[in-house]
């Protein structure tokens, strides 16, 4: 395989450092950047175009799902492998969902993570053997013949990023900041999502996140 172009975006520097080591191991493979949070992820992605992004599922600001959902859309070249702790059904079938080509838990990416870029960078796909089972039993066989069955697909993307970050327990007026919107355009997303979802308060939203792996 020649040049390799990766981005690293997880909010754990010690973490990016050793992935970064292992990886620039490999002669012609370069981590072009690293990212604390999803947001940045995204960004120096869209920026950069690398072959292979490796994201946290657990990043703040813009979680790693949505953040390969936004780079499925706006850098459909980029392919995403996620890192996550978790091996259950939600969380896989979502990151697959999303466009996630790979997915590697983090207790085993020391071993794997080589593997995985290397495969999607080829076009194919990996995901560590706990989870492979879960991608090809559940996902293949029965999400792709449903369509939207489960309200949270009817949330537009600002929803998905106002959730989180209400989730996180920011304010409206942080929201604001973060998305380059008013506060009051803040609220509209919120009541809207809340609507959709079922939900109705702050504290029902961060089970409903939690329970979802949107945040951690």
């Amino acid at each position: 395989m020649g040049e390799l172009r990766v981005l690293l975006g997880d909010d754990h520097t010690v973490l990016r450092q050793g992935l970064r080591k292992i990886l620039e191991d490999r002669r012609d493979w370069h981590v072009v950047a690293e990212a604390a949070n999803g947001r940045d992820a995204v960004r120096e992605a869209m920026a950069l175009n690398p072959d292979v992004a490796v994201l946290d599922i657990g990043m703040p600001l813009l979680n790693g799902i949505e953040a390969t959902r936004q780079l499925a859309r706006r850098a459909p070249s980029v392919r995403v492998v996620i890192l996550s702790m978790h091996s259950d059904q939600a969380y896989v079938t979502q990151a697959v969902q999303a466009g996630a080509r790979g997915y590697v838990l983090k207790e085993s990416a020391a071993s794997e993570l080589i593997e995985a870029i290397g495969a999607v960078a080829a076009g194919k796909t990996f995901f560590s053997p706990p989870v492979a089972e879960v991608v090809f039993d559940d996902y293949v066989r029965g999400l792709t013949d449903r369509g939207i069955t489960d309200r949270f697909d009817s949330l537009s993307e600002r929803e998905r990023e106002v959730l989180q970050l209400v989730a996180e327990g920011r304010s409206s007026k942080e929201i604001a900041e973060i998305l380059s919107i008013s506060p009051t355009t803040v609220e509209t997303h919120r009541t809207h999502l809340l609507q959709k979802l079922g939900l109705r308060n702050t504290v029902e939203v961060v089970r409903y996140a939690t329970r979802r792996g949107i945040i951690s």
